[in-house]
C-alpha cells in the first residue's frame, strides 16, 4: 500500500483539480457537483469553501490574485475581494465545464464534457486574460488531464473514454502533431487528471482504478502507486518544496464507497514538482 495520509478528510461527491497557489501557500481543489471551491494549507491545517452556484470543474490562481473558474455555463473570475464576473460565458445545454489547466503562457486551457458523457459533446478550449477564446480541439467526450513538459514544448492530454494519454507538440500558443504516450489497459480504470513532474514524467489518475501512475517522458510505466479509494481523479504536486503529491477522490456513483472515498490524500515526499503559471487575466 502507497504510504499515503489523508490531508483533508472529506465526502466530496466529485473532487477534482488540486492546484497549488505559492502566493497563499494553501492548495485548492474543487467538488464538481457539490459547486464547491476548497482551499487547504498544509502548514496550519486549515480550510475554507466558497460555493461557486453552479458545477465547477477547476479552480486556478490569477496572476493578479483571485481565482479563474471554468463553470458549467463558462469561465468566470473572482477577484481578489470576492466579486465574480464572467470572462467567457457559453452555455450549452448538457453540458459542463471538466478540468482545466494553465499553459507556460498563462493562457487557460478550459475542458467541457456532456453530462451523458456523450461522444464528441466536449471541447478544449484556449482563453486569454482578456476573454478571447479558441476552440482547439472541437469534439472530445470527456475532456479531462492536461499538463506540459518542463520546456514547454510537449502538451499532454486525456479524453478519459479513449484511456490514452496523448501528447502533442506545442509552440507556445498551437498544437499540433497528436500522438498517443501511453494505454491504460482494460481493466485498470480511465485516466483522468494529470500533473507532469520535473523529470517531465507524467503523474496520471485512474478512475476506477485505484492508483496514480507515473509515465515516462518516453511512455513506459516506471512507477504505480496504489490508494485505498477506487476513485481518484488528480493529482498535483504541493506545498512548499513540491515534493507532496495531493490526491483528489470521488464518491459519486459508487454504491459502497470506501470510507476515505471524497477525501484530500496526500502521499509525502513522492517526488519534486514544477511551479504552476498563474493565469494571465
Amino acid at each position: 500500500m502507497t504510504g499515503y495520509e489523508v490531508a483533508v478528510r472529506a465526502r466530496a461527491e466529485l473532487g477534482e483539480g488540486p492546484t497549488w497557489d505559492p502566493e497563499a501557500g494553501r492548495l485548492i481543489w474543487v467538488d464538481i457537483l457539490s459547486s464547491r471551491v476548497h482551499g487547504y494549507d498544509p502548514s496550519s491545517g486549515r480550510c475554507t469553501v466558497r460555493t461557486t452556484g453552479q458545477h465547477v470543474g477547476a479552480a486556478k490562481p490569477r496572476a493578479g490574485g483571485g481565482l479563474v473558474l471554468n463553470l458549467r455555463d463558462g469561465v468566470g473570475l473572482v477577484d481578489p475581494d470576492g466579486a465574480f464576473r464572467w470572462l467567457h460565458r457559453d452555455p450549452v445545454p448538457g453540458r459542463r465545464g471538466n478540468d482545466a489547466a494553465v499553459a507556460p503562457d498563462g493562457s487557460l486551457w478550459a475542458g467541457t464534457m456532456r453530462y451523458d458523457e456523450a461522444p464528441g459533446g466536449g471541447t478544449l478550449t484556449r482563453l486569454t486574460g482578456d476573454g478571447a477564446a479558441e476552440v482547439v480541439l472541437p469534439a472530445v467526450a470527456v475532456s479531462n488531464g492536461t499538463g506540459w513538459s518542463p520546456d514547454g514544448r510537449l502538451m499532454y492530454y486525456v479524453d478519459s473514454p479513449t484511456r490514452r494519454v496523448d501528447v502533442f507538440d506545442f509552440d507556445g500558443q498551437r498544437i499540433t502533431g497528436r500522438r498517443q504516450l501511453a494505454q491504460v489497459e482494460e481493466g485498470a480504470g480511465f485516466p483522468d487528471g494529470l500533473t507532469v513532474d520535473a523529470d517531465g514524467c507524467v503523474w496520471v489518475a485512474l478512475w476506477d482504478g485505484a492508483a496514480i501512475r507515473r509515465y515516462t517522458p518516453a511512455g513506459p510505466l516506471d512507477r504505480e502507486l496504489d490508494l485505498p479509494v477506487s476513485r481518484p481523479t488528480a493529482c498535483a504536486f504541493a506545498g512548499p518544496g513540491l515534493t507532496d503529491l495531493y490526491v483528489t477522490t470521488a464518491r459519486t456513483g459508487l454504491a459502497a464507497p470506501h470510507s476515505l472515498a471524497g477525501s484530500l490524500l496526500v502521499v509525502p515526499d513522492a517526488g519534486q514538482g514544477l511551479v504552476q503559471p498563474a493565469f494571465a487575466g
